[in-house]
């Protein structure tokens, strides 16, 4: 019986618990948040242990086999302890805020050789996979992505020392998604403004943004942000190859070609299938299941961060000088 516990537990953990508690061989055994009721609430439901405050004391307390955080993002850093001491991560992105912190929590993990996922549940979808299939054989010129709607009504998303912003939190999928299906990301060049929610209490952070960005293998594109949306609009990536445009909406994939256009839809939970290869990882020791470890996420946080950087110093930044600041 594999023992889980969990650090955070909002909304992105509770749909992991409920994940969890249909499978097998999985027994919910801690909950932590700074907000007791909300520990007490989840364990009542699931069964185990609530703990508050000092998340290291459930380290100490319960004996895990696996952990969960789903933290924000200036609130990693219990995950290096925890790999330490043999208990595998599951890890909702982005991974920390700052790459220094990623790097050591990376170190450790790696150390200790534990397995290891991060909730990019856009590589688990359906249509996603289609997508890196069918562009396998393809060589793609470029890529424009979106994430274009409202601010989420958390408050320390609208703080730039608590979530660095749009492009570290929430754009990161499409961040992810790009370097998935396209290739590696060698450097960006970012205009990030506040042009509208400048009245928002606490909010520091840009509302608006554009990210071009060069991939190794030649290709260019660019991502778009913006939060100052009263309305959805657009969360997805388009991929333009010779006579051939792919266009991912979630679930839903388009294909295009002189004279003829295909519309495909699927219908898979990605949440679910992300659980399930992390779990079967653990189980089976074989990992190629999962889609995106921890090395992996720390690649998209430093293309975001490099974003931030270029955007705050007016000039081009290279991925690999990102990792300087990685001992």
């Amino acid at each position: 019986m594999l023992k889980v516990g969990f650090v955070g537990c909002g909304w992105a953990n509770q749909v992991h618990m409920g994940n969890l508690s249909k499978m097998e061989g999985v027994s919910l055994v801690a909950f932590h948040d700074l907000d007791h009721k909300k520990a007490i609430a989840l364990a009542q439901q699931y069964g185990g242990q609530a703990f508050s405050g000092d998340a290291a004391s459930m380290l100490a307390t319960a004996s895990l086999d696996a952990l969960y955080v789903a933290v924000p993002p200036s609130a990693h850093g219990i995950e290096a302890r925890a790999a330490l001491q043999g208990t595998h991560l599951f890890i909702e992105k982005p991974v920390a805020l700052s790459l220094e912190a990623a790097c050591e929590i990376a170190k450790a993990a790696d150390k200790a050789g534990v397995v290891t996922s991060v909730g990019y549940h856009f590589r688990y979808l359906a249509a996603t996979r289609k997508a890196r299939e069918i562009l396998a054989d393809r060589r793609v010129g470029m890529a424009l992505g979106y994430w274009m709607g409202g601010m989420p009504q958390v408050g320390w998303w609208r703080q730039k020392a608590l979530s660095g912003g749009q492009a570290v939190e929430q754009t990161t999928h499409i961040f992810d998604l790009a370097r998935w299906l396209v290739g590696e990301i060698e450097e960006v060049s970012a205009f990030h403004a506040a042009r509208a929610l400048q009245g928002v209490p606490d909010f520091d952070i840009w509302d608006v943004g554009s990210v071009g960005l060069k991939f190794e293998n030649g290709a260019v594109g660019t991502i778009h942000s913006t939060c100052l949306l009263e309305q959805g609009y657009r969360v997805g990536l388009d991929v333009f190859c010779k006579d051939f445009i792919l266009s991912l909406n979630g679930n839903g994939l388009s294909l295009s070609q002189p004279g003829k256009k295909k519309e495909l839809t699927f219908s898979n939970d990605p949440y679910f299938d992300e659980d399930r290869a992390f779990i079967d990882a653990i189980k089976s020791g074989r990992r190629e299941g999962v889609l995106s470890d921890y090395q992996d996420g720390v690649k998209t946080l430093a293309a975001t961060l490099a974003a931030n950087r270029s955007a705050e110093a007016g000039r081009p930044v290279r991925i690999a000088e990102m990792f300087a600041f990685c001992s």
